[in-house]
């Protein structure tokens, strides 16, 4: 089945700057030294010592005893099961042979590295009622290790800190500090010198972002950093740094909802300019006519921003996309290198982000060096290289008054897959999607509603809208046929590639393609003239580094999404990869994807040379009708009562039950009896909360629970009379069919 993405969020040109972006709105710190410290060796070693492998966060590796002569010999060396059918993320870490790495909800597994057997286990205790503002499944991005001790955010929240030989908690701090808003983390910290720094998700929510440094040893807070201002209403701002960007959002901004730009991921420690590098998410609700009506660039949205590592202060910060409606975070991940630009040897921080550009930026000043488009854009033009600022079209991606179609989609062109950068090759390997999304948004204000999406936006992605622009009214279905961009969706709907590109030139030197649009994933390259890269159809490839060639292939038939890594222990050199589906869009499992077919088992899996074949999931059981509804239950609902239901689940609950086979969330339109007799328990009392499930009797009555559940039922019985039809003709359940989602 191809699903179709409908995005509602329920309550989701003037250019005031404070200052160029890159410049550096008060200086306070030393500036950098006239000869800047290199690390001597780029790339990880015999060890892996941080999440990129070193700390640039290169995902390359020196090793090369796997090399382009003997990969064809690469098989399994263990495997270890993490017991969860959720989103697996995280780049495993590796130090004097015991693996270390973080799974759902922050859950925590060390292990010895060359035998898989578990030396000890956490698993934070998690108020799962954190699922009601959780967008992209309960994944977690990785720990960081340092002083001997292990470092991991829960997805509730807390950030703790474990002792590296037995697990046992040091310290542990409440990053939310008892907030009543969205907040969840998702993304690995970072230890930079004496201080451990982590942020937060949540922008769709009702969060104003933040990122926090404790210090290591006891765990007490540092200092905190507030990515957008609060209302001045309420105070004078926490740092000059506000105050002045303050100057870039309207007065009657909706700071009500908080207005986003959380760092759910990219968080970069740069020792040789001691400095830590946040980027920033996107603001809610999502268009900026909506956030903050007059305008502005809303500093410090979809930024790089670099901060004082003792003090939290502004060093400098870059823009990306000034006034951004099209949710293009700038929580990429970043890599630091060396590159030699207009022939001088030039420290550099490499990002591509979600709008579609690679950026090389001046680690020193913020200063964008250049600007290459990776995929087709028509937010911007380009980037004016004497301003950095995008040069903007909203022509073109204007869509608070009528639909628009824009390049690249909100699932960006980059994500939080790493990319690569191999110093022998001089190339960047990572995944690039090249697709464009219809975005729409609702008329007048909606109000702030406390844990719930407040983005105020509608998405159809363009992977599916040439088939579902049938659904759409037809006065609709005219407009968005008439938009520019509608023969470019119709020709080329969608393509995912993992590349290797110059990042200097910009030129893609080659490229492999991907499974179809949900189909990402990080990226290891080695010195053994090797990348590797897996895919959702679960094959770990391995390419030839210069020219793309395929050098191994491992059908694994387990999903796999985040980036490898290699060690060597004992004169061996292995590769891990963590695998399991979910992420962003977890419960529409794509039918390429191999748990459409397989079960979801997360599981660690590690190679070596001579190793042997590599065990897949068990097969999923045959699809079957769904069955009866309870005859007694709404059975005479009206139709405005079922359409009520119908845009409740779709405002609230689609976001996690996509209604579909294969799904890794419970389909709705199949409930038992059972199930059907606790329903309002489970949703407005949280019966199932331990489960992951959690309650909405906060926000939804029970009146609007019975809409809902008539809306189900009403899905059941017309699903189950559909399917029955198809098995009596002999065709599959699974035929393609249109899905609404609230969330990717």
């Amino acid at each position: 089945m191809r699903p179709f993405f409908w995005i509602c969020f329920s309550t989701l040109l003037l250019c005031v700057s404070c200052g160029r972006s890159g410049t550096d709105p008060a200086p306070i710190s030393e500036p950098p030294p006239a000869e800047i410290a290199v690390a001597p060796q780029i790339g990880g070693g015999e060890d892996w010592p941080f999440s990129g492998g070193d700390v640039e966060s290169t995902y390359f590796s020196r090793l090369e005893q796997i090399n382009r002569k003997n990969v064809s010999e690469l098989g399994l060396a263990w495997e270890f099961p993490l017991h969860t059918n959720r989103g697996q993320e995280a780049t495993p870490i590796v130090i004097d042979g015991l693996m270390v790495t973080s799974s759902t909800a922050g859950r925590v597994f060390a292990l010895n590295a060359v035998t898989g057997e578990l030396i000890w286990r956490f698993d934070p205790v998690v108020d799962m009622q954190v699922n009601r503002t959780v967008c992209c499944d309960m994944v977690n991005r990785g720990v960081a290790v340092a002083n001997g001790r292990v470092f991991v955010g829960a997805l509730d929240g807390v950030l703790y800190a474990l002792d590296l030989k037995s697990g046992n908690v040091l310290w542990q701090a409440d990053t939310a500090e008892g907030s009543s808003r969205g907040i969840n983390i998702t993304g690995a910290p970072e230890v930079a010198g004496d201080v451990v720094i982590i942020g937060n998700g949540g922008a769709e929510y009702d969060v104003r972002g933040f990122v926090t440094a404790y210090d290591v040893a006891t765990g007490e807070e540092r200092w905190r950093f507030y990515t957008v201002p609060r209302n001045p209403a309420d105070g004078p701002q926490e740092n000059p740094e506000l105050e002045a960007a303050l100057s870039t959002w309207d007065t009657d901004s909706r700071w009500d909802i908080g207005l986003g730009g959380t760092v759910w991921d990219a968080i970069q420690y740069d020792p040789a300019f001691n400095a830590v590098y946040i980027g920033t998410g996107n603001g809610g609700p999502y268009h900026r006519a909506k956030r903050s009506p007059s305008g502005g660039d809303n500093l410090y949205l979809s930024s790089i921003v670099a901060l004082d590592p003792a003090t939290g202060r502004v060093k400098w910060h870059y823009q990306e996309t000034p006034g951004d409606s099209w949710d293009y975070t700038a929580t990429a991940p970043m890599t630091l290198t060396m590159l030699e630009i207009d022939g001088a040897e030039t420290p550099v921080l490499l990002h591509a982000p979600k709008n579609g550009f690679l950026y090389l930026i001046d680690r020193r000043d913020g200063k964008v060096i250049d600007a290459h488009s990776l995929v087709y854009q028509n937010w911007a033009s380009g980037i004016h290289m004497e301003t950095g600022r995008p040069i903007l079209t909203p022509e073109n991606t204007d869509y608070s008054q009528e639909p628009k179609i824009v390049f690249p989609a909100t699932t960006g062109a980059s994500n939080w897959h790493p990319f690569s950068y191999n110093p022998q090759t001089g190339l960047y390997y990572g995944a690039v999607l090249d697709m464009g999304n219809l975005l729409m948004t609702t008329p007048g204000e909606k109000p702030f509603r406390e844990k719930a999406i407040n983005s105020d936006a509608s998405i159809m992605f363009g992977a599916d809208l040439p088939v579902l622009i049938s659904t759409l009214p037809p006065f609709l279905q005219e407009m968005v046929k008439a938009l520019p961009e509608w023969s470019r969706v119709e020709e080329v709907p969608a393509k995912s590639e993992l590349r290797a590109v110059d990042p200097v030139s910009g030129e893609t030197v080659w490229s492999a393609p991907y499974g179809g649009w949900q189909d990402r994933s990080g990226v290891l390259s080695t010195a053994g003239g090797l990348v590797f890269a897996g895919n959702v159809g679960g094959v770990f490839t391995v390419y030839d580094a210069a020219n793309g060639d395929v050098l191994a292939s491992i059908d694994t038939g387990s999903s796999i999404m985040a980036a490898p890594m290699t060690y060597k222990v004992d004169g061996v050199q292995y590769v891990a990869v963590m695998a399991g589906w979910g992420g962003g869009g977890w419960p529409y499992v794509p039918r390429y994807g191999a748990a459409y077919e397989r079960r979801n088992d997360g599981r660690i899996l590690v190679f070596r040379l001579g190793g042997g074949e590599t065990p897949k999931p068990g097969l999923l059981p045959p699809l079957a009708p769904a069955p009866e509804a309870p005859k007694s239950l709404f059975a005479d609902a009206s139709e405005d009562m079922i359409a009520k239901g119908r845009a409740l689940f779709y405002g609230n609950c689609a976001i996690c039950h996509s209604n579909q086979h294969r799904s890794i969330s419970p389909d709705l339109r199949r409930m038992d009896p059972s199930t059907h007799e606790m329903f309002n328990d489970i949703l407005l009392e949280g019966l199932l909360v331990e489960n992951g499930m959690p309650a909405w009797g906060d926000l939804l009555p029970p009146e609007d629970a019975d809409a809902i559940h008539a809306f189900l039922l009403a899905e059941q019985r017309r699903i189950r009379e559909r399917e029955l039809k198809l098995q009596e003709e002999g065709l599959p359940l699974d035929q393609p069919s249109a899905a609404l989602l609230s969330n990717f």
